[in-house]
Parts: C-alpha cells; structure tokens; sequence
C-alpha cells in the first residue's frame, strides 16, 4: 500500500517513519496527481493555513506557505472527489478544516496555547472521546495526547463531525468526514511519548491503513 505525504522532503522525516510503521509505502510529493495515484493521503503538520482560504486577513498567523496550502487543497480535493482516505495531522487536520468550509482560530489567547503548546514544543493533556467516534474503540472513553498548535478551529466544515475533544477548553482534537473516509488529528500520533503519556500513536495510523485497504 502506497501512502502520499504531500509535503517537501526536509519536513516530513517524520511522518515517513511513520507510515513505514505499519508497513506501507511513503511517497512525499508537491503533486497532486502523484498523489491521487496512491492508496491514500496523509496531510502532515507544519505553518499556518493561509488566512483567504477561510475569508479572514491575517491576525496572528505564522509560517505561512501559500503555495504548500494550494497543492494541500488541490490534493484533498482530488481525493474527496475519488473518495480517497485522508488522514490530516496537526495543520493538515486543519486543512480539512478550511476545505469544508471551516474557519479557524487564527491565535489562541496565552492561557491557552500554553495549555497546548506551541514554541515551547509538545504539551500533554487530557482528552474526552465521545460515542461513535472512530477513536472510541481505539483508546476508550478518555486519553492523554501530545498538541504543539496556537491555532484551533473555530467554525466546523460543513458534514465534519467532532471525534475528540480537550475537556479542559473544549479546543477539537479530532475530527471524521460523515460519509467519506476522511480523518483528522490536531494532535500528534507520529511522534507522541506511549510511555509518557499511555496512548500508542500507532493505532491511529493501524486504523487509516486498514480503511485505506478496504
């Protein structure tokens, strides 16, 4: 199974190990055709989602690359369009965001991006999953994540629907397309610590292969 990363090289070393973690492919490219002809999509962390996409002005975004946003969008679409499973982390959970017609908060206030973290790396929190949710049968009811993000959404995409959510702020951790095989993660199961938190990354990856496989 071929897995496309769409992303620039130096930027996702991550997200390949990951995805040879369960034994698929990794493909990173800037095409959204090459990646359309994989089996599915992995729309990986990095800046700032380009504030026109969701109609504001900029009003504390940063690391911006509109050109990356593009070819993100582009790919997203084609998959939606081949119904093609996606899986967003971090910003590309976002990117799904935008794409539905969602809006963002562009600069959560100190309280809480201390809470989830941003220049000072990784913070680990509490998180609450609710009924029906395609991480309930993952990690039960409740677990601990990893979020590195000042940026959280704000207006839910049209036919997304809440998978997770931080109970300390009610900031949305995670979120499912409601008919197509669409999953998003704000947090990060790439690189998150089982041993320092208790929640094997791994299984949010084990759970997108297989959907990808049928």
């Amino acid at each position: 199974m071929k897995i496309a990363i769409v992303g620039k090289e130096a930027d996702t070393l991550n997200y390949v190990r990951y995805v040879q973690s369960v034994g698929a492919m990794p493909l990173v490219t800037l095409n959204p055709e090459t990646a359309a002809a994989c089996d599915a999509l992995l729309l990986p962390g990095g800046g700032d989602v380009t504030p026109a996409f969701f109609g504001e002005t900029n009003h504390g975004s940063r690391n911006i690359d509109t050109e990356l946003d593009i070819l993100q969008l582009q790919s997203l679409d084609m998959a939606v369009r081949a119904r093609q499973p996606v899986l967003g982390i971090c910003k590309g959970f976002q990117i799904i965001n935008v794409k539905f017609g969602g809006t963002l908060i562009q600069d959560l206030d100190p309280e809480r991006t201390a809470l989830h973290g941003w220049e000072e790396g990784d913070r680990y929190h509490p998180s609450a999953i609710p009924r029906g949710s395609w991480l309930r049968g993952l990690y039960g009811e409740t677990t601990v994540v990893n979020s590195a993000h000042h940026q959280a959404l704000e207006r839910l995409g049209e036919d997304l629907e809440v998978s997770q959510r931080c109970p300390l702020d009610n900031c949305v951790e995670a979120l499912a397309h409601r008919t197509l095989p669409i999953l998003g993660v704000q947090w990060h199961p790439e690189r998150i610590d089982e041993k320092r938190s208790g929640t094997n990354g791994g299984k949010v990856l084990a759970y997108f292969a297989a959907l990808a496989q049928g």
